[in-house]
């Protein structure tokens, strides 16, 4: 429900990178062309898998990898070497279709999907069919970076800041050959004299009380001095015993309250 709020106020007010001038044309793309005075050069065209496109008059021209922006000014430019005198010509991305990225781990459909346009880490997780119960409060962007693409840049968002909070200066904006990852939630386990023995979700700050609060509290026989901790070191179990109610709990904790001796 939280996220379907978020994602309305998003569309009714999308950041300021979602109108992307500097948006390169792919294989794919379907673009709108049009020539000022000139209805008879208008046309609709899809980019090949060469890059290039077909128009009238010029016939193949190579528009991959070009702002649109710049298909704009490199199709006035031919029209004006002895067509048209001062074409005007503006081109509109009527179908998005070269930009793709992958999103796997805590969404309900991973996979790899289709950019339709500027789309940030939000859409992209709507795409997905949101989020499983099980999902974590972060989500990890690779992406390729560098002149060659040969360098990996990582960007972490914080999904429970971005959906509590509800800016869309938090969302990441996700770009061509992205991979996604949405972490599984970190969880810790309350056994013994509490309410409710069961796992439940770590959030930032739990500490032992804490954890034991949200089991429901020590039982009437619960021994509150003897509380300890099963944690995995390296690989291996340690055993932290009389435990202060103040001791932060790790992911994969096991916190055990004993029965009190009378």
């Amino acid at each position: 429900m939280l996220m379907a709020v978020l994602l309305a106020l998003f569309s009714l007010n999308p950041p300021a990178w979602a109108v992307d001038t500097n948006y390169q044309v792919g294989d794919g793309d379907v673009l709108k062309v049009t020539v000022y005075d000139n209805p008879d050069l208008d046309a609709t065209v899809r980019v090949n898998s060469d890059g290039t496109i077909h128009f009238p008059l010029l016939g193949q021209v190579k528009v991959g990898g070009l702002s649109v922006a710049q298909v704009s000014d490199q199709l006035a430019r031919k029209l004006a070497d002895g067509y048209i005198v001062n074409p005007q010509v503006s081109v509109f991305v009527e179908e998005f279709r070269s930009k793709r990225a992958i999103i796997i781990g805590q969404v309900r459909t991973p996979g790899l999907y289709e950019l339709s346009g500027p789309t940030s880490l939000l859409e992209l997780v709507s795409k997905a069919g949101g989020l499983t119960p099980e999902a974590g409060d972060k989500a990890t962007i690779k992406r390729k970076s560098g002149p060659g693409g040969d360098q990996e840049q990582l960007i972490t968002v914080n999904l429970k800041d971005l959906l509590e909070r509800g800016l869309a200066t938090l969302d990441a904006p996700i770009m061509d050959g992205d991979n996604v990852f949405v972490a599984k939630a970190e969880v810790f386990y309350v056994t013994g004299e509490v309410g409710r023995p069961n796992s439940y979700r770590l959030e930032e700050g739990t500490t032992v009380i804490k954890a034991i609060t949200m089991a429901g509290g020590f039982s009437p026989i619960a021994s509150k001095s003897r509380v300890r901790i099963i944690r995995k070191v390296r690989g291996s179990e340690q055993i932290l015993k009389n435990v202060s109610m103040d001791v932060p709990v790790l992911p994969e904790d096991v916190i055990v309250v004993p029965e009190s001796f009378f």
